[in-house]
């Protein structure tokens, strides 16, 4: 016999985890995760840091309206899901003028900075380098635990399920419910949300639906001692992107913030990536890193417009895209399970419709 629910969320990421809790005051709701625990992924590997300006237009609409949940979460926690404003330095050296000068009239909140001023940050910075520097005051640190765990809580208050080693097998349509078939058992709903993260194309393939082209993109990291009084320091990169660096649990995270495409999978870091990562770090700053504490890889699954899915798969009931997060799922899921939340039960969204629409599945239909 199936376990009936009246919306099924497949992944137990914190796309699926948040956008479920908010359901459970509502419906029936039954999470089910493929791991043997929640947030396996790309959750429990994210670099952690809000930062409002980041990412397309849309995705910082998105921001915007997840920033006031961040900002004073009320009784949703016991702590802040915030630390005190870190920052986000971003560098430019030679070459780099076009993208500094694009970064600072595309995001009002960026402030230029000298070199000098950049290197009295930091003060590993090498100056000879250095052009000039941007900084965004307002990133943030999450407390990504305490964010997972809130949700989770939340979910379970409302009587909501979560069911671990629960792969979906087959997922089957039959009249207006959706049957899905797992190792832990059979499950039955009219709704189901693909929130699987990487595999959502995989679970839109099985369950008869095309698929948004997402690919799941590698991103590695590792953790360097850190230099003396640098907890505070904020996060610096590269104004390409070619690396990154982070005061993170008394060290410091280095990524060569690597995008290389991946089939869905466990991921785990390429040693020569990581290694020009940390090159292109040591010849930014003064520090030579003589030794790795930790190293690690997540997936960051794009579509092809780098911009989440959120809404109703087109000409097929009950099936709800929540996917194609990227490096975004974080800081963007209080302001995508709220609208998830809203769309599925038929509420008005608070956000624009001009940023819904881009959120919207039907953008890839031919």
């Amino acid at each position: 016999m199936a376990e009936i629910a009246d919306i099924l969320v497949i992944g137990g990421g914190i796309a699926g985890i948040s956008a479920a809790a908010r359901l459970a005051s509502d419906a029936r709701v039954i999470v089910l995760e493929r791991e043997a625990a929640l947030g396996t992924h790309s959750t429990g590997r994210s670099a952690a840091l809000f930062v409002p300006s980041y990412g397309n237009a849309t995705l910082r609409a998105l921001n915007v309206a997840s920033e006031p949940f961040y900002r004073d979460p009320g009784d949703f926690a016991d702590a802040p899901l915030l630390s005190a404003p870190r920052g986000e330095l971003l560098l430019a050296g030679e070459g780099d003028d076009d993208v500094l000068e694009k970064t600072l009239a595309d995001i009002p909140t960026m402030q230029r900075l000298t070199p000098d001023e950049a290197v009295a940050m930091v003060p590993i910075l090498r100056l000879d380098l250095l052009r000039a520097a941007a900084l965004d005051p307002d990133a943030s640190d999450i407390d990504v635990d305490l964010l997972l765990g809130g949700f989770t809580r939340l979910l379970r208050k409302h009587k909501g399920r979560i069911v671990t080693n629960a792969e979906a097998k087959t997922i089957e349509r039959h009249g207006d419910i959706w049957r899905i078939n797992t190792p832990a058992g059979a499950f039955e709903a009219p709704i189901v949300v693909n929130a699987a993260g990487a595999w959502a194309d995989m679970v839109a393939a099985q369950s008869g639906i095309p698929g948004i082209s997402l690919q799941p993109m590698r991103r590695s990291a590792a953790l360097i001692s850190a230099p003396e009084n640098s907890a505070n320091w904020p996060l610096i990169a590269s104004i390409r992107e070619t690396w990154y660096a982070k005061p993170q649990s008394g060290m410091l995270m280095v990524s060569p913030a690597d995008e290389d495409p991946v089939e869905p999978q466990d991921a785990w870091p390429d040693d020569m990536v990581l290694a020009e990562g940390i090159d292109r770090f040591e010849r930014a700053t003064t520090v030579s890193v003589t030794r790795v504490e930790r190293t690690w890889a997540g997936l960051r699954s794009f579509t092809p417009d780098r911009t989440p899915v959120a809404g109703f798969a087109p000409g097929t009931d009950g099936f709800f895209w929540l996917a194609g997060q990227g490096g975004y799922g974080i800081q963007t899921a209080p302001a995508l399970s709220q609208l998830a939340v809203d769309l599925i039960l038929g509420r008005v969204p608070p956000l624009d419709a001009k940023t819904i629409m881009a959120l919207s599945p039907t953008r890839f239909v031919v």
